[in-house]
C-alpha cells in the first residue's frame, strides 16, 4: 500500500475521506495512509497544532517546544530537523503543508467550491473527479527532467503542484503558495563548511538509527561514507552488488572497507542473467504503484538483487542506507564554467575549463564553445530558446554531452514527440517563461536544485519499491533538507573542481576516525553501462512492444516508434544510445498502464462523519 498523506480545509462537510486513512489527532480533516503509528508525531495546544509525518529526528520534546515557531508562523524553521519528513502546522485559521527540498514528500492541491484538498500524492486528488493526465506537463517531464520547468503544474490536468523550496498555505484567503527557501544560499568556502556538512550527514544517519536492523551500500565513495557513519554507532549489513560484468573496483574497495571498519558485515550482491536493465517489464504486476515515473523502473531487477541480499542477512526489516544524490551535493558538473564567464571571472574560468577539458580528453576551444550560450542567457531566455526550438524541425540525434550547454536542456524524447506535442510543450515553455519569478541568477544553483528534486522523485518510486517487496525502509541521508543547505552552501566551482574527487566529503572527513584513509584517497566510480547496454539488446522485443503503436505515450503523441525503433538498433550494433530518454519514455509508459488498474484513493462517509 502506497504511503501518502492529505487534507481538506473549507466549511463545507465532507462527502468521502481516504480509504482506510488514519485521523491527525489535534488537525481537523488530516489523514494519513499506510504510514505506522510511530512515523506520525503530533501535538497541539488550543488552536496552534504540528505533526510531522515521515523519518524526523526531532524528539517528542522537540516537537512540543516547536509550537511557539508554529504560532509564530516560522515554518522554515520546522524543516531543519534531521530526516526526511513532510510538516503539517496550524497556526489559528491558517494551516501551511510544508513538503522537504527534495520532493520525497511532494505537496499538491485541488481548490472545489468550498474549501481545498491537498496530498502529497496527486493521483489521489486527480481519481476525485477523473481528472486525466495533462499531457504538456508529462512531456515537459519526459523532455526536461526538471520538475520546476512547469511549476505549478502537476502531471494531472487541475491537480496544482508546490514547487520546490515552496509551502502551501491555507487559510481565509483560500490557497497561497509561498516560497520559504531562498533561491540560492550565502556562499560558505568549502574549508568552513566542512564541519556542518559532517555534522549533517552524521545527523541524517544517527535519525535512522532507532532499533531496527540496519543495512547500506557500500560502493562508491557516498554509500561507503554512510555505511561508516552508521558503523560507528549500530552493527551495519554492508552489501556490494557485484556483477562481474561490471569490471570496476568496487568491490575490492568494499572488502578493505569492511575489513578496517568495525561493525561492518559485508555482503556481495552476486549478478544473475536477468539483473540488468529492463527486465521484468512485461511484467508490471510485479512493481508497486507509484504517484510518478521514476527511474528505479528501468533498474528494478537490480535493486531487487540486493534487497533479497539484505533480507537474507539482516533479522528482519529495516531500514537500508542508500547514497543516491551523493553526486548532487557534494560535487557540481562543469555547468558552474557558464556563470563565470557571465560573472567575468575570465581568468578562473580558463583555469578550470583547461582542466576540465585535460579529464575529458577534449579540446578547451570546444568545451567554451558548449558553454558559452548558457553563459549569455538567463533562465527565461533559455525557456524562450527552447520553444523556438520545438517549432523547428526535430534535431538529428548526437550524444547529450556534445550539445551545447542549457539551463534546462531537452533530452532525446523531445525529438520523439509528434508535431502536436512538440508544440504544445513549446506553448507551456513561453508561458513559463513568462510567468517566471524569482529566478536564479546562477546555472549551476538551477541546475542543483533540479537535479535533487529529480532523484527525489525517482528515491521516492524506490522506496515504494522496497517497501512493497520487502518491508525495508529506504533512507537517502544525501536528500535530507540540512544536508543539502550545508553541501550547496558551498559555490559549485569550488564542490565541482577538477583538481580533486569530491573535494567537500574529503575536508569533511579528513582525519575524523570515521573512513580509512584509502576510501577517501579514492578517485574511481563504479558504473552500470555494461548492464544497461545488455539489458537493450536482451530486451528490446519487449521495450519495442511497450513504446510501439499500442503505447499510452504515443496516445498522446508523447512517443512515436520510429526514433525509438532506430535507438534500439543502435544499441544492437553496439552504438552510443540516448540512454536517459530511454529511461524516462520507458518508466513513464510503465506508470501509465499501471495507472489503469490503481487503488481506490477514497471512501464514502456518512453525513454524520463528514461533519465531525
Amino acid at each position: 500500500m502506497m504511503r501518502w498523506g492529505a487534507g481538506w480545509y473549507g466549511d463545507v462537510g465532507l462527502p468521502r475521506r481516504p480509504a482506510g486513512g488514519r485521523a491527525v489527532p489535534g488537525l481537523e480533516n488530516v489523514w494519513t495512509c499506510g504510514w505506522p503509528a510511530e512515523r506520525v508525531r503530533a501535538v497541539s495546544q488550543g488552536l496552534v497544532a504540528l505533526a510531522v509525518v515521515g523519518e524526523c529526528g526531532a524528539d517528542e520534546r522537540q516537537i512540543w517546544e516547536a509550537l511557539p515557531v508554529v504560532r509564530a508562523c516560522g515554518w522554515r524553521v520546522l524543516t531543519r530537523w534531521p530526516g526526511s519528513y513532510l510538516v503539517i502546522a496550524r497556526s489559528g485559521g491558517q494551516v501551511a503543508v510544508i513538503g522537504d527540498l527534495a520532493g520525497q514528500f511532494p505537496v499538491y492541491y485541488r481548490t472545489d467550491g468550498g474549501g481545498t484538498w491537498w496530498s502529497s500524492a496527486a493521483s489521489a486528488l486527480a481519481e476525485l473527479d477523473g481528472a486525466p493526465v495533462d499531457t504538456a506537463a508529462l512531456a515537459a517531464h519526459l523532455a526536461f527532467g526538471q520538475p520546476d520547468v512547469l511549476a505549478g503544474r502537476s502531471l494531472f490536468r487541475g491537480i496544482r503542484r508546490v514547487p520546490g523550496g515552496h509551502l502551501l498555505l491555507l487559510g481565509s484567503h483560500g490557497a497561497r503558495v509561498e516560497r520559504y527557501e531562498p533561491v540560492a544560499y550565502p556562499p560558505v568556502g568549502l574549508r568552513q563548511a566542512a564541519p556542518t556538512v559532517r555534522a549533517a550527514l552524521s545527523e541524517a544517519v544517527a535519525a535512522r538509527l532507532d532499533g531496527r536492523p540496519v543495512s547500506a551500500d557500500l560502493a562508491g565513495l557516498d554509500s561507503t561514507t554512510l555505511a561508516c557513519v552508521a558503523a560507528q554507532r549500530a552493527p551495519v549489513c554492508a552489501v556490494t552488488f557485484a556483477d562481474e560484468r561490471l569490471r570496476d573496483d568496487d568491490l575490492d574497495y568494499a572488502r578493505r572497507t569492511a575489513a578496517a571498519v568495525p561493525g561492518l558485515d559485508h555482503h556481495p550482491v552476486p549478478g544473475a542473467s536477468e539483473a540488468v536493465y529492463y527486465a521484468g517489464l512485461d511484467e508490471p504486476g510485479r512493481l508497486p504503484l507509484t504517484d510518478a515515473p521514476h527511474a528505479y523502473t528501468v533498474t528494478a531487477r537490480i535493486k531487487q538483487a540486493v534487497l533479497e541480499t539484505v533480507a537474507a542477512c539482516t533479522a528482519g526489516p529495516g531500514v537500508h542506507l542508500t547514497g543516491a544524490a551523493g553526486d548532487g551535493v557534494l560535487s557540481a558538473s562543469s555547468s558552474y564554467l557558464a556563470d563565470l564567464l557571465r560573472e567575468r571571472q575570465h581568468r578562473r574560468a580558463w583555469r578550470h575549463a583547461t582542466a576540465h577539458a585535460r579529464l575529458r580528453n577534449t579540446s578547451l576551444f570546444t568545451l567554451l564553445a558548449r558553454t558559452r550560450p548558457a553563459a549569455c542567457r538567463d533562465l527565461a531566455g533559455d525557456w524562450q530558446a527552447v520553444a523556438a526550438g520545438l517549432r523547428g524541425p526535430v534535431r538529428e540525434w548526437v550524444p547529450q554531452a556534445q550539445r551545447p550547454l542549457a539551463w534546462s536542456p531537452l533530452l532525446a524524447t523531445a525529438d520523439w514527440m509528434a508535431p502536436d506535442a512538440r508544440s504544445l510543450l513549446a506553448d507551456a515553455a513561453e508561458r513559463a517563461a513568462a510567468a517566471l519569478d524569482q529566478a536564479p541568477a546562477r546555472l549551476a544553483d538551477w541546475a542543483g536544485r533540479q537535479d535533487l528534486a529529480r532523484l527525489g522523485a525517482d528515491v521516492a518510486g524506490w522506496r515504494e519499491m522496497a517497501l512493497d517487496g520487502y518491508g525495508i525502509e529506504l533512507a537517502a541521508p544525501y536528500l535530507d533538507n540540512e544536508v543539502i543547505r550545508a553541501c550547496l552552501a558551498v559555490p559549485a566551482d569550488q564542490r565541482g573542481a577538477p583538481g580533486g574527487y569530491k573535494p567537500l566529503l574529503t575536508e569533511a572527513f579528513t582525519a575524523s576516525d570515521v573512513l580509512p584513509g584509502f576510501v577517501l584517497e579514492r578517485v574511481t566510480k563504479g558504473g552500470f553501462n555494461a548492464l544497461s547496454y545488455e539489458g537493450l539488446r536482451t530486451h528490446a522485443r519487449v521495450l519495442r512492444e511497450l513504446l510501439g503503436t499500442s503505447s499510452r505515450l504515443a496516445a498522446l503523441g508523447l512517443i512515436t516508434p520510429q526514433p525509438v525503433a532506430a535507438q534500439l538498433a543502435r544499441a544492437a550494433a553496439g552504438q552510443p544510445v540516448a540512454a536517459g530518454a530511454l529511461h524516462q519514455a520507458v518508466a513513464a509508459e510503465m506508470w501509465m498502464r499501471q495507472r489503469e488498474t490503481g487503488p481506490a484513493w477514497w471512501e464514502e462517509v456518512s453525513g454524520d462523519v463528514a461533519a465531525a
